[in-house]
C-alpha cells in the first residue's frame, strides 16, 4: 500500500468653539476612513477587443460595481493573447469616484469561450493592486469571474465579463481577508469533485502559519490556526466544513497557499459555494460542483500529467514503484511492469462511502457494489479485480493483471473506466518481459532511461520562422511570425514527446511520399486518448530578432510569455488595422537571447531564399486520377519543398470542430522546379464532400533551408550543453477540391 502523501474675520468665541469642534469632527473622520473595511462587491464589465500596430490587443468598454461600492465608469486593457493566460494583462477600471487597477487573467479555456461566441467562460480572475481617488490605498480581487463573447461584424471581439469579489478600502490592512483561485480535485488537478474525495484548494492569505503542517486521522475540520473550508448549496442551506489533510504556505513559492482536505461522503451531489475562512475572515466564495463520481489518478510529480503512481507486485512482499528502469531511489525498489504482471494504481474521486469519512476506511470494493472499473491499457479493457478504499478515506486503489499480449513502451497510455466514464490519462512503463529490466523506447538507451530515473532531465531548445499565405472561401490572408522556448522535460512527464501527436492509420509510403488518416481536433492533430506530460520552459532572458528591410526587423523584442517567445511579424488581410506589417522576404535573420535564470544567452541565423512563387497558384480542384503537377520558382536549390494536403469530413462548430481526413505530405527540393503528386497518393484520399456536408479538403506548399542547429547551456549548470534547432519556412496554402 502507498501513502499519498493561500477672510480675514475674526470669529466670536462660539463660532470659533464650532470651527474647533468641526475640525476635531473632521479629524475623527479621517482617522475613521483610515481603518480597512472588506466589502462584498460585483463587478461587471462590457467592452471590445481591437488589435494594435504593436501586435497585442487593446479592450475598452464600460465597467460597473454594485454591492458594497456603487459606481461606474469604463473598463480599459491591453492585451497579450500569449501572456493573458498565464501572467494576465493589465487592466483599469475609471470610474467616477476613483480609478482601480490590477491584473486579469484569463485561462486557456476561457480565452476559446470568449473567443468563440455564444459559450459561457468561467474561471477568470482579476486583482486589484492600484487606486486613486476616493479609493486610494483599496486592494481586493475578483477570484471567479466569467461571461461569453465572439466576433461582431466588423470583426472586433466584443465580450462580458461578471462575477462577485472583495475590495478592502484604504488604510492599514491589518487582516485582509484571503483569496480563493481554485478548488480541484488532488488528483488530476482539474475543478469539480466528488463525494468522499480529496481535493485542493490554492489561493492567497489561506494559511495563517509559515511552514507545511499535516493532520492525521481523526482530520480537523477547524484548525489550531483557525483555517476552515466550508462547502455551502448554492440554492441555500447550511455549509458542510471539510476534513483537513495539510496547509502548505510555501506551495509554489510565490506566497500561493494550498490547502488539502477530504469532502465528506455525506455531501450531496450539486453546486456548491466553496470558502475558506482563515483566522477570522472569510474569503469570497467560489462555484464548484459536487459529483457521484470523478476518478482521477495521482501522477508522481502531482501535475496529473505523465507517469502514473502505480506498483508492480513482483511478489506478496514486494511492490515496486513503476518507473523506467529496475533498481533503487531513495531506498524505494523501482521496476516497470512487464506482461502478464499484476498492478495497483492510486487515485481519489470513486465516489462516497457508508460511513465515517474521519477514520481509517474499512475496506470496501466498488466493483461488488454495482460499479463497473476496468484498467484500459494501451487501448484494452482489462477489468478491474478490486477498486475502491483499502484503508485510507478518500484515497482509492484499482488493481488488475495487464494481458500477456499487452502493449509495451515506456508511456502506455491507462485510463480508468468508472461505468463508463474515462478517467484522465496517464501513463505506465511496461517492459517487454520480466528479464528485461527496463521498458524501450525509440532513441532512448537504458542508460539515458536510468538517469531519467534518478533525476536527469532532457533539455531542448528551438526557434521556427513562419510566413503563410491561405485562400480560404474566397478570401486571402498572410500572417508571419517566429516562436521559440527551451523545455526541460523529466522522465516523468515523456508522454509530452512520445505520445504526442495524432493517431495514424493505414500508413503508406509511395516514393517521397506518404499517406495516413488522422484526426483534428480545432487547429491541431490529436491522439486519442493523450496522456500529456508537460515540460517547463526555461528562461533565456530577453530575445530579438533582426532581419532584411521588408521584414521591419531591427533587433526587434520577442514576447516572453513564461518562458514562451513569439513576435507576430506580419498580418494582412483578416480585417484588423494597424497591425504588423512585416514579411519574410530573402536574407539572413539572426536571433539573440541575453541570457536568462534557465540557459545562457546565445546568436543564431538562418538565411532565407527567395519564396517560391507556384506557377497559376494552387489549384482549386482535383481531380485525382489524374495526379497534381505543381510548378515553382524561387528558392534555393537545396531549400526543403514539402507538399502536404488532405481530404475528409468536419463536424462540430468552432474552436471544437474535429475532422477526420486522409492526409499526404511529399517533399522534393526548390531546384527541381515542381513536383507531381501522383494519382497512386492522391486516390487513397476520399472524394472531398460539399461543404453542407461537412466536407473538407485542403492543400499547402512550403519551403525552407535547412534547420540550422546551434547551442547554449543551462545557466545553474554551465557544464550541462543545450542542444537547439533554428527553422523557417515560407508556405500557401488554400481550400481544394479532390474529385
Amino acid at each position: 500500500m502507498l501513502r499519498i502523501t493561500l477672510g480675514g474675520r475674526r470669529l466670536g468665541a462660539s463660532r470659533r468653539k464650532k470651527k474647533k469642534m468641526l475640525r476635531i469632527l473632521t479629524a475623527l473622520l479621517v482617522c475613521a476612513a483610515a481603518e480597512a473595511a472588506t466589502l462584498n462587491v460585483n463587478l461587471a464589465i462590457n467592452a471590445t477587443m481591437t488589435a494594435t500596430a504593436s501586435g497585442g490587443y487593446a479592450a475598452s468598454g464600460s465597467a460597473t460595481l454594485t454591492g458594497g461600492i456603487t459606481d461606474s465608469g469604463t473598463f480599459s486593457s491591453t492585451i497579450d493573447l500569449t501572456t493573458i493566460t498565464t501572467t494576465g494583462a493589465p487592466y483599469t477600471l475609471t470610474l467616477k469616484n476613483g480609478i482601480l487597477g490590477g491584473t486579469m487573467v484569463i485561462p486557456d479555456s476561457a480565452l476559446v469561450g470568449l473567443l468563440g461566441g455564444g459559450t459561457s467562460a468561467s474561471g477568470i480572475s482579476a486583482t486589484v493592486a492600484s487606486a486613486t481617488g476616493s479609493y486610494a490605498g483599496d486592494s481586493g480581487s475578483f477570484p471567479s469571474l466569467s461571461g461569453s463573447g465572439g466576433f461582431n461584424a466588423t470583426g472586433a471581439i466584443t465580450f462580458t465579463l461578471s462575477g462577485a469579489g472583495t475590495l478592502t478600502t484604504g488604510g492599514t490592512v491589518t487582516n485582509p481577508p484571503p483569496t480563493i483561485t481554485a478548488v480541484l480535485d488532488a488528483a488530476s488537478n482539474t475543478p469539480n469533485v466528488a463525494q468522499g474525495t480529496i481535493f485542493i484548494v490554492k489561493g492567497k492569505l489561506l494559511c495563517p502559519g509559515s511552514q507545511l503542517t499535516e493532520f492525521s486521522v481523526p482530520r480537523p475540520t477547524t484548525t489550531p490556526d483557525g483555517v476552515q473550508i466550508t462547502f455551502t448549496p448554492a440554492a441555500g442551506g447550511t455549509g458542510t466544513n471539510a476534513l483537513l489533510w495539510y496547509e502548505d504556505p510555501g506551495y509554489d513559492g510565490t506566497g500561493t497557499c494550498q490547502l488539502a482536505g477530504i469532502l465528506p461522503s455525506s455531501v450531496a451531489t450539486g453546486n456548491y459555494n466553496v470558502t475558506v475562512t482563515s483566522g477570522t475572515a472569510t474569503s469570497a466564495p467560489v462555484t464548484t460542483q459536487v459529483l457521484a463520481s470523478k476518478f482521477a489518478m495521482f501522477t508522481q510529480d502531482s501535475t496529473g500529467n505523465g507517469l502514473a503512481v502505480a506498483q508492480n507486485v513482483v511478489s506478496t512482499t514486494e511492490y515496486d514503484l513503476n518507473r523506467l528502469t529496475t533498481g533503487t531511489i531513495n531506498g524505494i525498489k523501482i521496476s516497470p511492469a512487464y506482461p502478464g504482471e499484476y498492478m495497483v494504481v492510486y487515485g481519489t474521486g470513486l465516489g462516497g462511502v457508508a460511513g465515517d469519512d474521519n477514520i481509517p476506511s474499512p475496506v470496501y470494493d466498488f466493483t461488488k457494489n454495482g460499479v463497473t472499473v476496468q484498467a484500459i491499457v494501451g487501448g484494452t479493457a482489462i477489468p478491474a479485480l478490486f477498486a475502491g478504499r483499502a484503508g485510507y478515506a478518500g484515497e482509492d486503489q484499482i488493481n488488475f493483471q495487464l494481458p500477456a499480449n499487452i502493449a509495451t513502451g515506456c508511456t502506455v497510455v491507462l485510463q480508468i473506466s468508472v461505468n463508463g466514464v474515462k478517467s484522465p490519462a496517464t501513463t505506465i512503463s511496461i517492459a517487454n518481459s520480466a528479464s528485461a529490466g527496463t521498458c524501450t523506447l525509440a532513441g532512448y538507451s537504458s542508460s539515458l532511461l536510468s538517469s531519467l530515473d534518478n533525476g536527469a532531465t532532457i533539455n531542448t531548445g528551438s526557434f521556427e520562422l513562419t510566413q503563410i499565405s491561405s485562400s480560404v472561401e474566397g478570401e486571402t490572408f498572410t500572417e508571419a511570425s517566429v516562436g521559440g522556448s527551451f523545455t526541460q522535460l523529466s522522465g516523468l512527464e515523456l508522454p509530452s514527446l512520445a505520445t504526442g501527436g495524432s493517431t495514424t492509420v493505414n500508413t503508406q509510403t509511395i516514393g517521397s511520399c506518404t499517406v495516413y488518416t488522422a484526426t483534428f481536433t480545432g487547429n491541431n492533430a490529436t491522439q486519442t486518448p493523450s496522456a500529456g506530460g508537460v515540460s517547463t520552459n526555461l528562461d533565456a532572458g530577453q530575445v530579438t530578432i533582426s532581419g532584411p528591410a521588408v521584414s521591419n526587423l531591427s533587433n526587434s523584442a520577442m514576447t516572453d510569455s513564461a518562458g514562451a517567445y513569439s513576435l507576430t511579424i506580419g498580418e494582412t488581410g483578416l480585417g484588423l488595422t494597424g497591425g504588423p506589417t512585416g514579411t519574410l522576404g530573402a536574407g539572413a535573420y539572426p536571433i539573440t537571447a541575453a541570457g536568462g535564470t534557465g540557459v545562457k544567452g546565445f546568436n543564431t541565423s538562418i538565411t532565407l531564399g527567395p519564396p517560391l512563387t507556384i506557377t497559376g497558384g494552387l489549384p482549386t480542384t482535383v481531380v485525382r486520377s489524374n495526379g497534381m503537377p505543381l510548378a515553382w520558382t524561387g528558392g534555393n536549390s537545396t531549400d526543403v519543398v514539402s507538399i502536404q494536403g488532405f481530404s475528409g469530413t468536419s463536424t462540430g462548430t468552432e474552436p471544437n470542430t474535429t475532422t477526420t481526413a486522409t492526409v499526404f505530405t511529399c517533399t522534393t527540393t526548390a531546384g527541381t522546379g515542381g513536383f507531381t503528386v501522383s494519382s497512386q497518393v492522391l486516390d487513397l484520399l476520399p472524394a472531398t464532400g460539399s461543404a453542407t456536408s461537412g466536407g473538407v479538403g485542403y492543400l499547402t506548399v512550403s519551403s525552407g533551408p535547412a534547420p540550422v542547429p546551434f547551442t547554449t547551456s543551462l545557466t545553474s549548470s554551465p557544464s550541462t550543453t543545450v542542444q537547439a534547432l533554428y527553422s523557417a519556412g515560407v508556405g500557401t496554402a488554400g481550400s481544394v477540391i479532390y474529385q
